[in-house]
């Protein structure tokens, strides 16, 4: 069968390079467009009865002008991040606003909190700059209304992004804190997620909860704003937590800790030779090609089911199912540096050699999860994989 490559699915329109950082407008990114449009165009309407139909184009140009502010926002981020050789991989626009997709980097309590203040930095800035001009300069109504509408919008974003919690840039202030309190970078992303829930039931609480307490009726359009806000920011604490959580456990990982003992044999062996070695006993063993390259993984119960006049004419092959291409790692690979690997590798099953490239382990995919998610693992399905 001819393999054919599916193209990656674009996540939104490129709109090019801003000092060498690509930036993407997200489809989902139309959808809040047009919702400002429907809800803040009436409004401009109601209020600027001269503007007239115009009122719906000024409306799309406040949601144009949400889009730069973001923009800015993101690109202090990522610029920020260029002083200290952090590598932007690019800059995202879309429904919830944006984010700044970094590569890997090394970062640390100080570097983290300048990185993620830059951006609410930038809007003040902008809003400030907004205000000189409504303060200095005479200007047309419609101007008029879209430099005021810019300077509210960046403030807002400015105020609400260093509110402390996580995924707000304010949250990385706690995180920060809390890691250099603690030297655990994992802990203080906890802390900082738990810091965006309580920030959520307080948004609840303030907008909806406390006007129906009151006896009053919440407006519609705030209520929709309040529920889609307050669930990306739900979503994204949750997020945070579960990822602190998950890289408080890398320690865990390692490839010699979490192998089970296993020993190489030659494709060239056979059943024979697999049994007087001890296959069936705890010692996993992975068959090596010419060049000593793990390439598959002995099956106990199909070793077993050979019968004895048959061990020694049965290539060790018979009863062994395949490893992925590659799925070999060195035994020293832990942490992050071996979770990247793996990710990068297709299969369950991978076998851990040491300097001199001999198999010295057997490691599990399930195994590795368990270690990072401290869930049980799994039953061994590896005669499972083979009939995959």
């Amino acid at each position: 069968m001819t393999e054919t490559t599916v193209p990656a699915r674009r996540e939104g329109i490129p709109l090019g390079r801003i000092a060498g950082v690509p930036v993407v407008l997200a489809y989902s990114w139309f959808i809040i467009a047009a919702f400002t449009v429907i809800v803040y165009g009436p409004v401009l309407a109601r209020q600027n009865p001269a503007l007239g139909v115009s009122a719906y184009i000024v409306a799309f140009a406040y949601a144009v002008l949400l889009l730069v502010s973001v923009l800015v926002h993101e690109l202090a981020h990522a610029l920020t991040a260029k002083i200290y050789g952090w590598p932007t991989q690019k800059i995202v626009l879309n429904l919830w606003g944006g984010h700044t997709q970094f590569e890997s980097f090394t970062a640390s309590p100080g570097r983290s909190v300048l990185v993620a203040l830059a951006g609410p930095a930038a809007n003040f800035i902008l809003a400030g700059g907004a205000w000189l001009l409504l303060s200095t300069a005479s200007m047309g109504s419609v101007a008029e209304i879209l430099t005021n509408i810019f300077m509210w919008a960046n403030f807002l974003i400015a105020v609400f992004n260093v509110l402390p919690g996580l995924p707000l840039d304010g949250g990385r202030l706690v995180e920060s804190a809390v890691w250099k309190a603690t030297g655990s970078q994992a802990k203080g992303t906890v802390a900082a997620g738990w810091g965006g829930r309580i920030i959520v039931v307080a948004i609840g609480y303030w907008f909806v909860a406390r006007p129906l307490l009151a006896g009053d009726a919440p407006d519609f359009s705030l209520l929709m704003i309040t529920v889609l806000v307050g669930g990306f920011l739900w979503m994204g604490a949750s997020a945070s937590i579960q990822q602190g959580t998950l890289r408080g456990r890398l320690h865990l990982v390692s490839a010699a800790g979490l192998s089970t003992p296993a020993a190489g044999l030659p494709s060239t062996a056979t059943v024979e030779d697999a049994l007087r070695y001890g296959g069936g006993g705890a010692t996993s063993l992975v068959v090596c090609a010419p060049g000593g390259r793990p390439e598959a993984v002995v099956d106990p119960a199909a070793l077993s089911s050979v019968p004895v006049h048959a061990a020694a004419s049965t290539p060790i092959t018979a009863v062994s199912y395949a490893l992925a291409p590659g799925a070999y790692v060195p035994e020293w690979s832990k942490g992050q540096e071996l979770l990247q690997f793996l990710s990068q590798l297709e299969g369950r099953h991978y076998a851990v050699v040491d300097h001199n490239g001999k198999v010295t382990g057997l490691l599990s995919q399930d195994a590795v999860l368990a270690a990072i998610t401290g869930k049980p693992r799994r039953p061994d399905t590896r005669r499972q994989d083979q009939n995959r």
